[in-house]
């Protein structure tokens, strides 16, 4: 073979060289550790609030597990037969439809991260099936029932009236809000009487509304309400941010239970951030943390609470779940989401349109979690049909 022969066939090989460095898909993978990739990813989230940074770093630390149970120190090395096997092992582990969508649609949406960063080949993030669950398994049945939350009510009104209790679950049935929403509450937040609305005046002004307009934003208030905030430069973030603040408006009757507990049993105390928290609290930072609103709704709603017999075949004097911290270890214990889901029942039940509780509740899953009670919107709308007999007269 000729001197020219040989550089030909150099060239060649050469050339081939690069073409495959071409067509494979790991050539240009920048490596990245499972864990250093997740830290950025949800270090750029920083407009999610800190219930959601939370939520995403729960629903992704299975996989983060099941890469160093692989021994992938590097995303480089991740394949879709990796992601098949990930599934499968979630699916074992007994998860239903529904968390399985939110779990494998987080994953996705991380390692399409990873994909942009060129840690992963394009194929890693398509390779997880996620599901798309029909309503009635989207549907969470262990909400607070009407009943239930009826009793507990009355309970509370007869025997701590006005008390940070009473006030807290009452907020949470009749104003359908997250935990978020009301933690982040302060007494500003609270219009009980016109005079308050010379607060909210001066507010809107110190943002810059003109003074006419101001006026005509405010001709039509009318309270009781409250009016949530999103506040994360001092503590207090809303779920959905700016978009979660909105003007919920309360019945007489639970404007003057606030009232009361604002007169009579608040703690006057502000918060580090030299705020006025309407749930304060004379432990930790002055505000009532989230974790202690949680265990309190999680002992409401247990039914020795208030003297009644346990379903359960419990003695209360020795059962765990009447220890400090343990109150969701009680089989009938519901947490605030599930009050809040209880909540969008018990207003459909009584008429509320689905738009109109969506925009109070801040939501647009409404149909997800409202069970409705057959019977007793079927009576609802009687007067409907009675409507029809009047047209044909």
């Amino acid at each position: 073979m000729s001197e020219n022969d040989g550089a030909d066939a150099a060239d060649v090989i050469e050339r081939l060289d690069e073409l495959e460095a071409r067509l494979d898909p790991e050539a240009d993978l920048e490596p990245m550790s499972p864990e250093a990739a997740r830290e950025e990813w949800l270090a750029r989230l920083d407009d999610r609030s800190d219930s959601t940074i939370r939520s995403y770093r729960d629903r992704t630390v299975h996989f983060l597990r099941f890469c160093a149970a692989h021994d992938i120190e590097n995303l480089n090395d991740l394949t879709t037969r990796h992601m098949k096997a990930y599934e499968s092992g979630r699916i074992s582990d007994g998860l239903d439809v529904s968390t399985r969508k939110n779990e494998w649609g987080t994953l996705q949406r991380f390692l399409e991260y990873c994909e942009d960063l060129d840690a992963v080949t394009s194929d890693v993030p398509d390779a997880l099936d996620v599901p798309s669950p029909t309503k009635e398994e989207r549907i969470n049945t262990e909400k607070l029932p009407i009943e239930r939350a009826e009793t507990i009510l009355e309970n509370l009104k007869r025997y701590r009236y006005a008390t940070r209790e009473h006030v807290t679950f009452l907020l949470f049935w009749r104003t359908t809000m997250r935990l978020g929403a009301l933690h982040s509450l302060d007494v500003q937040d609270v219009y009980l009487e016109e005079a308050d609305l010379k607060r909210l005046r001066r507010d809107y002004e110190e943002e810059g509304y003109a003074p006419s307009v101001v006026e005509k934003m405010l001709e039509r208030a009318e309270t009781p309400f409250v009016f949530p905030r999103n506040r994360p430069a001092t503590g207090t973030r809303l779920k959905n941010g700016v978009e979660g603040e909105r003007v919920i408006n309360l019945a007489d009757e639970v404007g003057e239970i606030v009232a009361d507990y604002l007169r009579v049993n608040r703690a006057d105390i502000e918060d580090e951030h030299g705020r006025s928290p309407l749930l304060s609290s004379q432990k930790g930072d002055g505000r009532l943390s989230k974790s202690a609103i949680r265990n309190w709704m999680y002992v409401l709603t247990q039914p020795c609470e208030f003297g009644d017999e346990c379903p359960h075949d419990r003695d209360p004097e020795t059962c765990e779940a009447r220890e400090h911290g343990y109150g969701n270890k009680c089989p009938s214990a519901r947490s605030p989401h599930k009050i809040r889901t209880g909540s969008f029942t018990w207003h459909r039940d009584r008429g509320w349109p689905r738009r109109d509780l969506e925009a109070k509740a801040n939501t647009t899953e409404i149909d997800v979690y409202d069970q409705p009670e057959h019977l007793t919107r079927a009576a609802g709308r009687r007067d409907l049909l009675d409507r029809l007999d009047e047209d044909d007269e």
